[in-house]
């Protein structure tokens, strides 16, 4: 069925998706914007800390506000700035405050793709925090997005999977499953990227990101 799908140089040029998998590793960089569409969620729950901070002694207010700065300064694109008073969170308070620094600190180095401190703060995550799936299942998921961008493809999609088994029917199910399936096809195990798949098709029936995924394994036949 896929081998019969023929896409036209235009066509793949306008799919960015289907570009992102086609190209060399010099694009690889797009994935993240994809990655961070996926922790939006978390970003909002984040930004409600402010909100509560003021209750909770001054300590605790100071942290929020700091925190608030740090994430104003991540949204201005002053990166190291954020990068310095989100360690300094994490480093001088406990709490709400210092779960959601280091979530943070891992989410932004990943974006830069210093993957060594990105993986620190992940795991320094998942190894501190057990209350929240959501965040968890988009921390695993930054662990396989820096196995991702350091081009071990196999182990991404694993991990992907990881992600997915900690929070089963959770709002980021979707995108990760098509993460996995997008590394088994660069790992070039056609076999386990088809099973994705066909999870996709149950679970999503009908989702442009189905369709479009269709569309990467029929080129990748085709160019076989």
């Amino acid at each position: 069925m896929y081998s019969k799908v023929k896409l036209s140089k235009r066509e793949i040029k306008e799919d960015k998706f289907a570009t992102f998998i086609l190209t060399t590793k010099e694009q690889l960089s797009e994935s993240w914007q994809y990655l961070v569409i996926g922790a939006v969620v978390v970003v909002l729950v984040i930004a409600g800390i402010v909100f509560f901070m003021s209750n909770r002694g001054t300590q605790q207010d100071e942290a929020g506000i700091k925190f608030s700065k740090a994430l104003s300064d991540y949204h201005s694109n002053n990166t190291q700035v954020a990068l310095l008073s989100l360690s300094q969170i994490v480093s001088d308070y406990s709490g709400e405050p210092a779960e959601q620094a280091t979530f943070m600190l891992g989410k932004i180095n990943l974006e830069t793709m210093n993957y060594i401190e990105s993986r620190k703060y992940f795991d320094q995550y998942l190894s501190k925090y057990s209350g929240d799936k959501l965040k968890r299942s988009a921390a695993i998921a930054g662990l396989a997005g820096c196995l991702e961008g350091e081009s071990k493809y196999s182990e991404a999609a694993t991990k992907y999977l990881s992600a997915v088994a900690e929070y089963p029917g959770g709002p980021q199910e979707e995108e990760f499953q098509l993460a996995a399936f997008r590394n088994f096809l660069e790992a070039n195990e056609i076999d386990k990227a088809k099973a994705r798949l066909d999870e996709l098709k149950k679970a999503f029936k009908g989702s442009g990101k189905v369709f479009r995924a269709e569309m990467m394994l029929a080129e990748r036949s085709a160019s076989r």
